[in-house]
């Protein structure tokens, strides 16, 4: 993959920006449904059902947001 700086208006390098252009929606995408599919198997076959990994699914995502939240209060400059 080639990679090239992205410059904002001042000149500087975008770094989110630079993110963002690489991955893309797409990869969030694929990301995504990786998680699922590595839920599914990760699951005792007993428990392998759309509602539990769904149930699984969202537990992690909200403690994932919550920890985001509390770590973006913790780190963002004043």
């Amino acid at each position: 993959m080639a990679m090239f700086p992205i410059k904002g208006d001042d000149g500087e390098v975008d770094e989110a920006e630079r993110i963002a252009d690489v991955m893309g929606p797409g990869l969030v995408d694929h990301q995504i449904r990786e998680a699922l599919r590595f839920c599914w198997m990760s699951l005792p076959k007993e428990r392998r059902t759309l509602d539990e990994v769904e149930l699984q699914i969202r537990r992690v995502l909200d403690r994932a947001l919550r920890d985001f939240r509390e770590d973006n209060d913790a780190f963002r400059k004043k």
